[in-house]
C-alpha cells in the first residue's frame, strides 16, 4: 500500500519514455499520467481539425483508449511528436470516413500541417512554461508563495489577501512584490 502511494506521487517526475516503458508493461497508472500530460494538447488538436467540441472530446477518448495498443507496436524517440501524428492521422481518418471525397482534405492537410506543428509547439511550449512556473513558485518562501497565489491564481484582491492571510495589506503587498521579483530571478537562473 505504501509503495502504490509513493509511486502515484513520483510518477509525475518520470519521463515520457519512462512512462511508455511503464505503459508497455500494462501500467494503468503510467497511463493515467501520460493522459494528464497531454489529454489538454490533443483535445485541442482533435478540435482543430474536428471543428465541433463534442466529436473532438470524442476523439481524445478514443485516441487515449487506443493508445497502449499502438505504443506496443512502436518504436518511439519521441512522444510529443509522435503523439501529435497519432492523433492527427485519426482526426485525418475520422474526417475521410464521413467524406468521400478526400482531395479537399489532403489539400487541406498540405496547408495545415506546419501550421497544427507550430500551434502544438507553441502550446506545449506554454505548459512547459506553466510547469516551470509552478515548480518555482513551489520553492519561494511560504508567505510569498501564498500571497502570490491568493492574488494570481485565485484572483483575490489585496484586501482579501490580507484578511485570509490576517495580515495588513501594506504587508501583501511588498510579499507580492518580493514574490514576484524573487520567482522571476529563480525563473532566469533555470533557463
Amino acid at each position: 500500500m505504501l509503495f502504490s502511494a509513493l509511486f502515484r506521487k513520483n510518477i509525475r517526475s518520470y519521463s515520457d519514455l519512462d512512462l511508455i516503458d511503464l505503459i508497455k508493461k500494462s501500467n494503468g497508472n503510467a497511463q493515467g499520467e501520460i493522459f494528464k500530460r497531454y489529454s489538454a494538447l490533443v483535445m485541442g488538436l482533435c478540435l482543430k481539425y474536428m471543428k465541433n467540441q463534442m466529436v473532438a472530446e470524442d476523439m481524445t477518448m478514443e485516441i487515449f483508449e487506443n493508445l497502449p495498443g499502438k505504443i506496443q507496436r512502436s518504436e518511439i524517440q519521441n512522444f510529443k511528436n509522435w503523439l501529435f501524428s497519432v492523433a492527427r492521422n485519426s482526426c485525418l481518418m475520422e474526417l475521410r470516413k464521413k467524406k468521400k471525397d478526400t482531395a479537399e482534405i489532403d489539400q487541406a492537410l498540405l496547408y495545415a500541417t506546419d501550421e497544427s506543428e507550430s500551434f502544438l509547439q507553441a502550446v506545449l511550449m506554454k505548459e512547459e512554461e506553466l510547469e516551470n512556473l509552478e515548480s518555482n513558485l513551489a520553492t519561494l518562501k511560504k508567505e510569498q508563495k501564498q500571497a502570490l497565489t491568493y492574488f494570481y491564481l485565485e484572483n483575490k484582491s489585496y484586501d482579501q489577501v490580507s484578511a485570509l492571510m490576517k495580515i495588513p495589506a501594506k504587508s501583501v503587498k511588498s510579499l507580492i512584490q518580493n514574490g514576484k521579483r524573487n520567482l522571476k530571478l529563480k525563473l532566469e537562473q533555470n533557463k
